[in-house]
């Protein structure tokens, strides 16, 4: 069989760089799903977040960080996605919808990733609760909380839907004041982890992919010059067992159909090996055209929801969601309440290490505290009052379930 030295040297190029890529395709290929469960609704997420909170079990002990890790390793996997997309697309190849989606928000997510990394340092995750067991055994449980939040909604976060869910995982055990914080950057790294599955998927269809059209070149190069040996070439295709796989059946079946009877030899190899299974190549190709459009609206969500989690007002929300300011509520007037609040909320940020930088109210509510010290008589309420202020602003005797809640 004679093939040209030009032909020769451009599919040994594909076939190396397939070679070459094995490892982040071993490494990432379906081991780790995207995060995609049932789709919930504000009233199922209110659901589930009981649920929740009636499985998570807390370790007594702290657990070496494992987030900081992880995402060093999702950003890795997602340049390295993007680097293997754009030189498909430098050769002219077509790629996924949801490959389309990285590379023009792949901005959009390094900037998230530097924000996770400032926001997010190794003493603050060391204070967070870790989980006992299950699937995020000795990951905080905020973050769990995340990941949940993210496989109920396919990526897309909803204000009125995360705030319901957290409402209900309190009514059975409250959430502390640091792990309330904790919300936006946990999503931060939830929406990265899941993209990071997503694109690894996308890297392994663009591998096999680049693989068959690798013997769709062979192929077809020897059909034209030398058809007797079609067959042979056929033979070293079987022999060297290739991932008969959605993304490579896809390929191979759109570069070979309907190009006449020689080269519909290959297909029909394929779809014997295929029915070996009980599969069929139909099956194989509608199964990879819902899953571009599967993970399109995925990664769609995740890069939507980071936009949003910019622009949300994570002040209110954990003003809304605190069991701090609901406390202080039931033992301070009315009139009262407005003024002392935010301070105390803000000390309370402090003591816990949460946001990085705290603003200065905390000045202004020592100046406050004093005058009110002076405006009120000398009751029973002034002295205990402090006293719950500067033990609520420490975290450390605020209950961890909704029974520390009742009064005596």
């Amino acid at each position: 069989m004679k093939v040209s030295p030009m032909i020769t040297r451009r599919n040994l190029f594909h076939f190396i760089g397939y070679l070459l890529k094995r490892d982040l395709s071993e490494s990432t290929a379906g081991k780790e799903p995207p995060l995609r469960s049932e789709l919930f609704g504000s009233d199922q997420m209110r659901q589930h977040g009981r649920i929740l909170a009636n499985g998570h079990a807390l370790r007594a002990d702290h657990l070496p960080d494992q987030l900081l890790s992880r995402l060093a390793e999702n950003e890795t996997v997602l340049i390295d996605v993007c680097r293997l997309l754009t030189e498909a697309i430098s050769a002219n190849r077509a790629i996924a919808p949801a490959g389309e989606w990285l590379l023009d928000n792949f901005y959009l997510i390094e900037e998230q990733i530097r924000t996770a990394k400032l926001h997010l340092p190794k003493e603050y995750s060391h204070e967070l609760p870790q989980l006992l067991n299950g699937p995020s055994t000795g990951l905080p449980r905020v973050y769990d909380i995340a990941l949940e939040t993210i496989s109920h909604g396919d990526g897309r976060v909803v204000t009125e839907s995360l705030s319901s869910f957290v409402a209900s995982y309190q009514t059975v055990t409250v959430l502390k004041l640091g792990e309330l914080w904790a919300i936006p950057i946990m999503l931060r790294l939830a929406l990265i982890e899941n993209l990071r599955r997503i694109t690894s998927r996308i890297a392994t269809d663009r591998i096999n992919r680049n693989l068959a059209l690798h013997w769709v070149d062979l192929l077809t190069k020897t059909a034209t010059e030398e058809p007797n040996n079609l067959i042979l070439v056929i033979a070293d295709m079987a022999r060297s067992n290739p991932p008969l796989v959605s993304s490579f059946v896809a390929e191979l079946t759109h570069r070979l159909q309907g190009k006449g009877p020689t080269l519909a030899l290959a297909l029909t190899w394929m779809e014997h090996r295929l029915s070996e299974s009980g599969l069929t190549i139909e099956q194989l190709v509608q199964s990879e055209n819902q899953q571009q459009a599967a993970d399109q609206v995925s990664v769609s969500n995740s890069i939507g929801s980071l936009r949003h989690l910019s622009a949300m007002d994570w002040r209110e929300f954990v003003e809304t969601m605190s069991m701090v300011e609901h406390i202080l509520q039931r033992i301070l007037p009315m009139s009262m309440a407005g003024w002392i609040l935010p301070p105390v909320i803000a000390i309370a940020m402090s003591s816990n290490g949460w946001p990085p930088k705290v603003p200065a109210p905390r000045a202004r509510w020592r100046v406050r505290r004093s005058t009110w010290h002076r405006r009120l008589r000398p009751t029973k309420t002034a002295t205990t009052v402090p006293r719950m202020l500067v033990s609520i602003s420490s975290m450390r005797d605020l209950p961890d379930s909704k029974e520390g809640l009742k009064s005596d």
